[in-house]
């Protein structure tokens, strides 16, 4: 019977702890800048192993417009 009761009590000690959930708060503009960040890291990652050029978004692809 003793052992019945230690072996509940360990389960009890081990299983607890395991039942704790740690909540951490990520502002949503910094995990959105964080995630643009990778996006861009990717991206020219990409592009200098196809040996292509980034063009920037800002400036039109035919000047004369």
């Amino acid at each position: 019977m003793k052992h019945w009761i230690f072996g509940l009590g360990l389960f009890a000690v081990i299983a607890l702890p395991a039942c704790v959930t740690i909540n951490i708060y990520f502002p949503a503009a910094a995990a959105e800048k964080a995630a643009d960040k990778i996006i861009d890291e990717v991206w020219q990652l990409k592009d200098e192993q196809s040996g292509a050029q980034p063009q920037p978004a800002d400036t039109p692809a035919n000047p004369a417009e």
